[in-house]
């Protein structure tokens, strides 16, 4: 089915539609890094281009014509727990009512949107009436459900929800629920992920770091420094500094490594990376403040290894690092959707 992209970003939900066999006609990303980054990674000649949404108008909609999904994460900072939930009375969460419009001219099959789970209770639920009530008077039947990243073969402590809107009369089966928001789903159990980079020393799989039972955090758009995970000496471990941490596994057997993670942020240790945030809350650990060390060195996760938890491919990461610099790659990841669970909510739209 033929979608349109808005609040693109870099494409994470880009990338999964298109994984699960539909078509971008058009895209809406008003930061003009990430849009940068978003024409690197995707084939967007002959596309529908907008920049600011607010500013695009309703005849500039109607002359896409066709559409049958509208994708959309639209802002989510004056929903979290983490910012000051001011809603509907910040600019930025209007933006919802943008979305609305352009739905109300193309009046497409599906409506496919992602938020916070502070969206539900934002308000005492108000705020997310009212989101209900608008595509009501739409003509859309919603429903929705909390998926977490780490169920989906990522290594990411990331909770969002998902909400399908569907056109009354236009057909399709619900989506939700499946799997379960603290459940492995049929389509992507979780596995094991390699996040670091390849040790040109050619050490192997003892090159690369990779995470057996620990979580990274919900990244978002700050730099990666901040939690460490430090190598104790154990058995034949002799401790030690590295430029990569080696295979880290459950019981520091012979030479792998147990490890500990340390959050600058707020200052304790943990056997898992919780949530990532903007502005670290409580349990949660800025997105750029996330990071891995032996020994008594320690380093931050890489621009490309936070673009790994987040599903995307090291193709369209490289593509994006040609075009624009560390700052800006740590917050797009820690911007994106992550595209593992796009691409499963994507394949039951139909």
């Amino acid at each position: 089915m033929k979608f349109l992209d808005l609040f693109a970003g870099i494409g994470g939900f880009r990338l999964g539609m298109e994984v699960a066999g539909h078509e971008c006609i058009g895209f809406c990303e008003i930061d003009p890094f990430a849009r940068k980054n978003y024409k690197a990674i995707h084939d967007t000649r002959g596309e529908v281009e907008w920049h600011d949404i607010t500013r695009v108008s309703d005849d500039a909609v109607r002359g896409i014509g066709h559409v049958d999904i509208i994708c959309g994460g639209f802002p989510c900072q004056t929903f979290s727990i983490a910012g000051k939930r001011r809603g509907f009375e910040d600019t930025r969460g209007t933006l919802f009512f943008e979305i609305a419009r352009v739905a109300s001219i193309l009046r497409p099959k599906y409506l496919f949107l992602e938020n916070v789970p502070g969206l539900l209770s934002h308000n005492n639920g108000d705020t997310f009436e009212t989101i209900l009530e608008t595509l009501a008077e739409l003509g859309y039947d919603a429903e929705w459900q909390c998926f977490n990243s780490k169920n989906f073969g990522v290594p990411q402590n990331r909770e969002r929800v998902f909400i399908i809107g569907h056109l009354r009369g236009a057909g399709g089966r619900a989506i939700f629920p499946f799997g379960g928001s603290d459940q492995k789903t049929n389509e992507q159990p979780a596995q094991v992920i390699g996040l670091g980079n390849i040790n040109p020393s050619g050490k192997g799989m003892n090159g690369e770091v990779y995470l057996s039972d620990g979580l990274a955090p919900t990244l978002t758009t700050n730099k990666g420094e901040g939690i460490k995970i430090l190598q104790r000496s154990h058995g034949y471990n002799k401790g030690g500094e590295h430029d990569i941490a080696p295979t880290l596994t459950s019981n520091s057997y012979q030479h792998n490594n147990h490890v500990i993670v340390y959050d600058f942020y707020n200052k304790s240790k943990k056997d898992i990376v919780g949530t990532l945030t903007a502005s670290g809350y409580q349990s949660n650990t800025r997105a750029g403040t996330f990071g891995i060390g032996v020994g008594s060195r320690i380093r931050k996760l890489t621009p490309r290894e936070c673009w790994r938890l987040q599903g995307f491919p090291d193709w369209a990461f490289d593509k994006a690092q040609a075009v624009n610099s560390n700052s800006q790659l740590y917050k797009q990841a820690g911007n994106s959707v992550t595209v593992n669970v796009i691409e499963v909510i994507a394949k039951k739209l139909i």
